[in-house]
């Protein structure tokens, strides 16, 4: 059998940097666990518009259609402003969620206990915090159409249009339930269905799909209300099911949940391929950070725990997922700090580097 395969996007900003960690965790699971992987690595963002004049070039979409997981840093820059938008940064992103057709944004929002304080809510609101928000990432107001800025009488008029299929919602049904069978087996479906017609055929196919699942408790609710419930009281969750909107804004109120975004992975995943594993891509939420690029600032966790997604839902390697979970909250426990989570007084903040060794240290702790 071969080696699960592993398409490293390093990109741009601090992409390299907290990428070069996730290198140091991989080979301490080919050292140490004798897990092997085959990596390749490549361009995306600015880098490959530096090098080749598009932000993606086919050579490089055609390796991340035939890999087992992207590992994708960040994309984006000053340096990059002013380009044309159909060669910025952002678009080999999307480029890749397009073409790898990326349905299923996974978008998990976890509470660290030793970070509870860096919260904007109280520590008993958010403290054991772990939900799963699950987004419809390549349909809805996003893509729909018509679409379009038009002249409508004596003034223009801005229009978007949300489409849904009952397609399209059933198989980000069926991940969302999927989902909640490894976990705790509740499913909250939020939409509008009390104003909008999508939102209407989204609660149907839902509740159809629930049949199919009857240890999964499925419940519903407006998207406004679950905004408000996220912040009253996110632990009634587990997993979220909504659509590309929705998810959107839902998933980064859930963000701030957490304390950082330097905290947070994510991972796209589409129609399994061959071998049965989903296409997919594996990214953390924070952006390039521009500002603080070579400085050895960046924290690598977010980056880290999205190889850990892979490992769970990639590579059907939970027990090894978890290890590397309970590996970063020992660290965090002993008080490792890298700048973006100061906030006791004398705590000196350590490099990304050196927040990585700490994991792989604690990693090898864990034998």
């Amino acid at each position: 059998m071969s080696n699960p395969s592993i398409l490293i996007l390093p990109g741009d900003g601090i992409g390299p940097e907290v990428m070069t960690e996730v290198r140091k965790v991989i080979n301490w699971f080919g050292e140490a666990r004798d897990i092997q992987f085959d990596v390749s690595e490549d361009l995306v963002g600015g880098a490959a518009y530096d090098k080749h004049g598009v932000p993606l070039a086919d050579e490089t979409m055609a390796k991340a259609q035939e890999v087992d997981a992207v590992l994708l840093g960040a994309v984006g820059g000053p340096a990059y402003d002013d380009l044309d938008f159909s060669v910025k940064p952002e678009r080999g992103l999307l480029r890749l969620r397009k073409e790898m057709d990326l349905y299923a944004n996974l978008r998990p929002a976890q509470c660290f206990d030793a970070l509870a304080d860096f919260s904007s809510l109280k520590r008993d609101i958010v403290a054991g915090l772990d939900i799963m928000i699950l987004r419809e990432l390549t349909s809805g107001v996003y893509f729909g159409e018509p679409r379009g800025i038009f002249e409508e009488g004596n003034e223009r008029v801005g229009i978007n249009t949300q489409r849904y299929t009952e397609s399209e919602i059933e198989r980000a049904a069926r991940s969302a339930f999927e989902l909640a069978m490894r976990r705790n087996k509740k499913v909250c479906s939020m939409e509008k269905a009390n104003v909008m017609e999508s939102g209407i055929l989204w609660r149907e196919v839902a509740t159809r799909v629930a049949k199919d699942y009857p240890e999964v408790e499925l419940s519903h609710m407006y998207a406004d209300n679950g905004a408000m419930q996220l912040v009253r009281a996110p632990k009634q969750f587990d997993v979220i099911l909504t659509d590309n909107l929705f998810g959107d804004i839902l998933s980064d109120c859930a963000a701030m949940l957490t304390g950082s975004l330097g905290m947070l992975p994510s991972a796209s995943l589409g129609a399994p391929m061959a071998n049965g594993r989903p296409k997919a891509m594996y990214e953390p939420v924070h952006g390039s950070a521009p500002d603080i690029t070579g400085q050895g600032k960046a924290n690598p966790i977010a980056c880290i725990l999205s190889f850990a997604m892979a490992l769970r839902y990639s590579f059907d390697m939970g027990t090894e997922a978890d290890r590397l979970e309970k590996a970063i909250e020992k660290v965090l426990s002993d008080g490792a700090r890298t700048a973006d989570l100061l906030g006791e007084d004398g705590v000196d903040p350590i490099s990304t580097s050196e927040m990585g060794d700490a994991v792989v240290a604690a990693l090898q702790a864990s034998l």
